[in-house]
């Protein structure tokens, strides 16, 4: 009988140890960085799955707009164009260097119904709008420059301010500006217009810059995710 009891004995202890050992979980640095891996793999997927819809989306990027050369600014919301131009008749004095700096599209406005006071036209597509700024300057007067603020709209530039500054030197803190074009005498908008139609700033450039930037944008989107890849990938 007694030894009977010291087996129970026995055993009784031997079911407390092994219920008592310690019980193997994983530890909580571990499970952390299954979830970190899990959430960058996720990620990954997400990000080459943009890339790979964006390749086939946008058109070729059309030629400079002759005779502009296209300074595109990878990375950047703005190109710069430029080009060489002189009067046929002057002489050295009226070499000019024209230049055109142009933000992606920045904005854009409901199409109207047409007639006088119409609503605008929620059946059509927005008009897109990019800002544009000239600069024409005359090669044997550098520190000089006129200035022509503009809105380039898909079919049309439209002139918003004309002024001249100085460059070079430090510019006034509210330079006067003029009044806005509109408010000009028709004669003199119409001048203007010409004035810039000659230095090839005209509605095709309007056309063109909208042509480059859809194309931009698609190209800057693609670069942009696959810098975050690679970020996420180190």
């Amino acid at each position: 009988m007694a030894r009977r009891l010291l087996h129970l004995r026995a055993l009784s202890h031997g079911c407390s140890a092994t219920a008592n050992a310690p019980r193997l979980v994983p530890s909580r640095p571990f499970i952390s960085d299954m979830r970190r891996s899990a959430f960058t793999d996720r990620l990954l997927r997400s990000l080459r799955s943009e890339i790979s819809s964006c390749r086939g989306g946008p058109a070729p990027t059309p030629p400079p707009l002759a005779p502009f050369a296209v300074d595109d600014r990878p990375g950047e919301q703005w190109v710069r164009l430029r080009r060489a131009f002189s009067n046929a008749e002057g002489g050295d004095d009226d070499e000019e260097e024209v230049r055109v700096d142009a933000t992606m599209v920045d904005g854009a406005m409901a199409p109207s119904r047409s007639g006088e006071g119409a609503e605008p036209d929620d059946s059509r597509p927005p008009r897109l709008h990019i800002s544009v700024h000239v600069e024409v300057a005359k090669v044997a007067r550098p520190d000089l420059a006129l200035n022509f603020e503009c809105s380039a709209w898909p079919d049309e530039l439209e002139v918003l301010r004309v002024f001249p500054v100085r460059r070079g030197g430090t510019a006034p803190v509210q330079q006067y500006m003029g009044r806005q074009f509109r408010e000009l005498d028709e004669e003199m908008q119409s001048a203007v217009h010409d004035y810039l139609e000659h230095r090839g700033v005209n509605d095709e450039l309007a056309a063109f810059l909208h042509s480059y930037m859809e194309n931009k944008e698609q190209t800057e989107l693609v670069r942009w995710l696959k810098s975050v890849e690679i970020y996420i990938k180190k």
